[in-house]
């Protein structure tokens, strides 16, 4: 089936398309920088009155569901079944009241994935804008104004264009008075999920103790010296003092070289030619080949857009002999990965010690997985992959494994380069390099952000489970086993986890063996400790100067994060902390 997305946008909406951060779901852990809030005379003085006035709930309850604001025909709040806009139910426990006030008046500050609009031109030149509600090889049903459905027959599609735009109007506020809009915000703001923590085992803590001194995060280089958006980091094999810093979006790859105080940033790849990049898109990851000094083979995960079809590819590339750049040869194509919607594309790579190279996807979209991906054993979304580079199959630019654990499985259709399954958005992962456990910072849906160690052959629950909770039976087969995270951390915590590494360095005794990982959104920065996947310990370690995409590691064990807004690079220094 065509999936026909292209990245320019006609602005052919009737009404402003907006987004709205407080009434989305956990985002990719990969945002845009926010743009400052319009200086409107008129919102100011609604976003004034909300924040000094208490509101009264119960008629804000009346506001969401009257006909001035309609919000239920897109929203729901603790019920199952889908629209156009997430379920409500624990908004408040994810976002503060100045956030939702925010939120309602300015929607398009940022854009959240997943609740993008898709405008579809119809062979006769209807138009018809929506957000996907599912799609299928014979049909597409979107979401439309108002929380109705439209079905448009994939025959009968000319064009299909993507935003990372909602439904939700710009100016909700001036149907409303101040008054009204202070209620609706109170009734925002009550919308607590009392049954978050019902299945509170050791591993969904509710809350979570601070060490007594914080780590800090000080700059690793020059501050003079900026990156755009960047989202991977890691030492260069056979290089003393280079690192390669991974732009998201323009799709660059630098060399950073940090020596006796002295910073130097040189151009190491550019892939504007060849990757499809904007909001959210563009370069994901990249990963050393074990004998990358030898044969100076490297792998990148980026965004395609090729014959009208988006979605993730592998490639593999080759630096230069004194491997301070790329050698400017041809990309070959290891893997591309179909991708219903521009949500949840994973986007990690990883070697492990076994030699093979580990592949991080979405579930592929839309929001909370309509068609089962995760589930689905015959696709590669939702998934952690493994395949041998090194070699060649049949028909294919790799080798399945033998201890692949769905190789020669009974049923053809089944993918054998699954390694786990169950999976929402494996983001990031790493290995432990002492026990070799594969931790996995899994971005979650409604109400929970994960932490799980994957081994071969499992089934991670996703959609079936968020969390421990379970989250939909429609996909739920009798028999299936599903593994539950170390962690699951909910709302108030965070909104998009940001997988990290188990510390192995020799600084900070107190951390060796801790899992240090983040949230995006909320930039905490926390530490865990566990016994046969079970979580015995976790305390929020520090707090970072910007939001981290990514962590990274150095040959010594010793841990950076990239700052993704303001585009600097970090030193994790634990010296003065202890984990207790």
């Amino acid at each position: 089936m065509s999936k026909r997305i292209h990245s320019f946008i006609p602005r052919i909406l009737a009404f402003a398309i907006a987004s709205v951060i407080a009434l989305g779901t956990a985002a990719q852990n990969v945002a845009t920088q926010d743009t400052p809030a319009p200086r409107d005379p008129n919102i100011e003085a609604y976003q004034r009155y909300a924040s000094q006035a208490d509101g009264n709930a119960a008629r804000g309850k009346l506001v969401f569901e009257g006909e001035k604001a309609r919000c239920n025909r897109c929203h729901t709040v603790g019920e199952d079944e889908r629209r156009a806009g997430p379920n409500l139910l624990g908004i408040a426990d994810k976002y503060d009241r100045g956030k939702l006030i925010e939120a309602v008046l300015v929607p398009s500050k940022e854009i959240l994935a997943g609740y993008g609009t898709s405008v579809v031109v119809t062979r006769t030149g209807e138009v018809h804008t929506g957000i996907v509600k599912r799609r299928t090889d014979s049909r597409v049903e979107l979401f439309i104004a108002d929380g109705k459905t439209q079905q448009l027959s994939v025959e009968a599609i000319a064009e299909e264009s993507s935003d990372e735009t909602s439904l939700m109007p710009a100016e909700l506020h001036g149907v409303m008075t101040q008054e009204e809009f202070a209620d609706l915000i109170a009734y925002l703001s009550d919308l607590k999920d009392p049954n978050a923590y019902a299945m509170a085992v050791a591993g969904a803590p509710q809350a979570i103790e601070s060490v007594a001194r914080p780590i800090r995060l000080e700059p690793f280089h020059d501050g003079r010296i900026r990156f755009a958006h960047p989202n991977w980091i890691a030492q260069v094999p056979g290089l003393q003092a280079s690192f390669l810093v991974v732009e998201n979006d323009p799709a660059k790859v630098w060399l950073l070289e940090v020596d006796s105080g002295v910073t130097r940033k040189m151009l190491f790849l550019d892939l504007k030619n060849e990757a499809y990049t904007g909001k959210n898109k563009g370069l994901m990851g990249l990963a050393f080949h074990p004998h990358f000094k030898e044969n100076r083979k490297y792998y990148v995960n980026h965004h395609l857009l090729e014959d009208d079809q988006f979605g993730p590819v592998v490639i593999e590339r080759r630096a230069t002999k004194d491997l301070r750049r790329d050698s400017g040869t041809p990309s070959r194509r290891v893997l591309r990965i179909e991708q219903p919607t521009l949500a949840h594309t994973g986007g990690m790579l990883e070697f492990g010690a076994d030699g093979f190279l580990y592949i991080g996807t979405g579930d592929g979209g839309p929001q909370t997985d309509p068609e089962g991906h995760g589930q689905d054993l015959t696709c590669l979304n939702g998934k952690v992959l493994r395949i041998d580079i090194d070699r060649r199959d049949p028909g294919l630019a790799y080798s399945i494994p033998k201890s692949n654990p769905f190789r020669d499985h009974s049923d053809s259709r089944v993918r054998q380069e699954i390694y786990a399954y169950g999976l929402r958005q494996a983001w990031r992962f790493s290995f432990d390099p002492v026990t070799n456990d594969l931790w996995v910072g899994d971005v979650g849906q409604n109400m929970f952000e994960d932490v799980t160690i994957v081994r071969a052959g499992e089934n991670h629950g996703w959609n079936v489970y968020e969390g421990f909770r379970p989250f939909s039976d429609a996909f739920k087969k009798k028999g299936r086993e599903y593994v539950p995270p170390v962690v699951a951390l909910g709302r108030k915590h965070g909104g998009s986890v940001t997988g990290g590494y188990v510390y192995r360095g020799k600084r900070s005794p107190s951390y060796v063996g801790v899992y240090i990982f983040c949230d995006f959104e909320s930039k905490r920065i926390w530490g865990l400790t566990q016994k046969n996947r079970g979580l015995t310990k976790i305390r929020q370690i520090g707090t970072a100067p910007d939001r981290v995409a990514s962590f990274g590691i150095d040959r010594n064990g010793e841990l950076f994060a990239l700052g993704f807004d303001y585009g600097m690079v970090y030193r994790l220094v634990l010296d003065d902390s202890v984990f207790e």
